[in-house]
């Protein structure tokens, strides 16, 4: 049993009836789940609370064992250095076939150096630090509609 299913069951069980719980199953059913590899313990902390109130669920990964047995709908992660993190990218990438939203402070806005080492190592997109929640979100909305 997958750990979505097994979300969506327990939400189900802790009250069946509420209309919150009935809401939160169909999101956890229909949007799937985001793993996030983040560092950070705030900054985890933060794309953990915005992504959830977004009606996603979100599992912590990191990049040397997978987070879930069901794939995820996309990896948010943080790459310190784009430059020289490829091969945490490329371990990444070998546990996961969803696309990558990368995060990073060493992107910059409008530079194409950013782009370029983004597209190098596989992302579909960037979102330079610091980010606003709108922000993080349609670079969410936008990696998913990727997959479509």
């Amino acid at each position: 049993m997958s750990v979505v299913t097994l979300l969506a069951a327990s939400l189900t069980l802790a009250c069946p009836e509420a209309p919150e719980i009935m809401h939160l199953r169909s999101l956890v059913l229909h949007k799937g789940y985001i793993v996030v590899i983040e560092t950070d313990e705030l900054i985890r902390g933060l794309l953990e609370s915005w992504l959830g109130d977004a009606g996603y669920a979100v599992i912590i990964g990191d990049y040397e064992k997978r987070a879930c047995e069901d794939e995820p709908r996309l990896v948010i992660a943080n790459i310190p250095n784009p430059v020289r993190d490829e091969p945490l990218m490329r371990s990444m990438q070998g546990l996961y076939a969803a696309p990558v939203l990368l995060l990073s402070a060493r992107f910059r806005r409008g530079l194409g150096e950013s782009r370029e080492a983004a597209r190098r190592l596989g992302a579909k997109k960037v979102l330079p630090k610091p980010f606003t929640q709108e922000e993080l979100l349609e670079a969410v909305r936008e990696s998913l509609e990727v997959q479509c």
